[in-house]
């Protein structure tokens, strides 16, 4: 029998970035361009199976997610989003810079709500090649900032999304303890 792992995650970022179409791209695998603002919060499930780093068991890592509201004005979260999180992606518009400048600020909040987690930056509509306003190498100092990963995703197309859950459903599997306390 195959060990069940459920976690919280939540995604992150501005309005309009394609959150909600990324976590429907992601558990339906259907993509819908009507925008309807996310009022509060919306929470999803789904189970992706991965490997324990350690042992090489199989785990059905469930991920519990957490669709924010991104509204801007004012730019407040209730704390209450944040209890017991354990993963976040933060999301940006690859085609408008200033929802990447808003990255930091996302982060930031999450910092002050609750201890580390893994993160993922995911720079969405990045099918949209000629019209990024974001590129790569932000993308990677903006990572490397936070020790994390990146992905340019297309929520239209499924363009790196399967890959950006995976990545954060491998971070969030037990660690091995170490041998010995560094404290």
């Amino acid at each position: 029998m195959q060990r069940k792992i459920v976690k919280k995650i939540c995604m992150l970022g501005d309005s309009g970035v394609g959150k909600t179409s990324l976590i429907k791209r992601f558990v339906f695998d259907v993509f819908d361009d009507q925008y309807i603002e996310t009022i509060g919060t919306k929470i999803t499930k789904k189970e992706v199976p991965i490997k324990d780093p350690s042992t090489g068991e199989d785990i059905n890592m469930v991920l519990m997610i957490w669709d924010i509201l991104g509204h801007k004005s004012p730019k407040r979260v209730p704390s209450s989003y944040y209890v017991g999180v354990e993963g976040v992606m933060v999301v940006c518009d690859a085609t408008r810079r200033e929802t990447y400048q808003e990255l930091d600020y996302w982060v930031n909040t999450l910092v002050v709500m609750t201890q580390y987690v893994p993160i993922v930056f995911l720079a969405n509509k990045g099918d949209l090649v000629n019209e990024r306003q974001v590129g790569e190498k932000e993308m990677e100092e903006l990572s490397s900032k936070f020790n994390a990963s990146y992905f340019f995703t297309s929520a239209k197309n499924g363009m790196n999304v399967e890959k950006a859950f995976v990545a954060l459903a491998e971070a969030l599997a037990p660690k091995e303890a170490p041998a010995e306390k560094w404290w």
